[in-house]
């Protein structure tokens, strides 16, 4: 494994809860899985990662997004497979068991996201779903930016359909229709969802 131990600075993305001691955190580049472990939650302080499964014809089924201050592990879910992927380089703090009644609020927000995009992908017309995914990833990883939010999660056109139960040519036509309404813009691989006042 390729993870780097190291001991917290004072800055994080995320206002813990006091607790005496230092947690461990540690370093996963991009693509790495982060390991199967039951008895740790681990909190994003950078980086994004998405939790997947798989069906058994090997088609990826996204579980969710995650970014600084969520809250993820093993822990959380009875889904079987099960993976944590990491979507950039990503930085973690190792949770133990006994303080992870102190997360209370990011557990909670981590059961919200996950409903919040349970309902998105059930959302017809698929055009509907991918803008309201697209607004859900705004919020979650947006920057004001002058043209409108940048998503600064960078997202394949074959990841977004395996979000939204699709294939990858309907989201490529779809994000070209949107961008030319002015929608949407891209720029360098990123996409920026126009306000409404552009």
């Amino acid at each position: 494994m390729s993870s780097i131990i190291f001991t917290p600075d004072s800055t994080t993305a995320f206002d813990k809860p006091n607790f005496s001691g230092h947690l461990p955190q540690q370093l996963f580049t991009r693509r790495e899985v982060i390991p199967k472990c039951n008895d740790v939650l681990w909190l994003i302080e950078r980086g994004a990662v998405r939790t997947v499964t798989w069906g058994e014809d090997g088609t990826f089924i996204t579980l969710g997004y995650w970014g600084p201050g969520d809250v993820i592990g093993y822990a959380l879910s009875k889904v079987k497979p099960y993976q944590i992927e990491c979507l950039s380089s990503v930085e973690v703090t190792t949770l133990p068991p006994h303080i992870w009644h102190q997360y209370t609020d990011a557990l909670l927000t981590h059961i919200q996201n996950s409903e919040e995009l349970l309902s998105i992908v059930h959302r017809k017309p698929i055009s509907l779903r991918l803008w309201q995914f697209l607004l859900w990833l705004s919020e979650r990883f947006g920057q004001n930016v002058e043209q409108g939010t940048l998503i600064e999660l960078y997202i394949t056109h074959q990841e977004i359909a395996e979000v939204l139960n699709t294939t990858r040519v309907t989201i490529t036509k779809l994000l070209q229709e949107f961008e030319t309404t002015g929608m949407l813009l891209r720029s360098k691989r990123r996409i920026i969802l126009r306000s409404s006042n552009n």
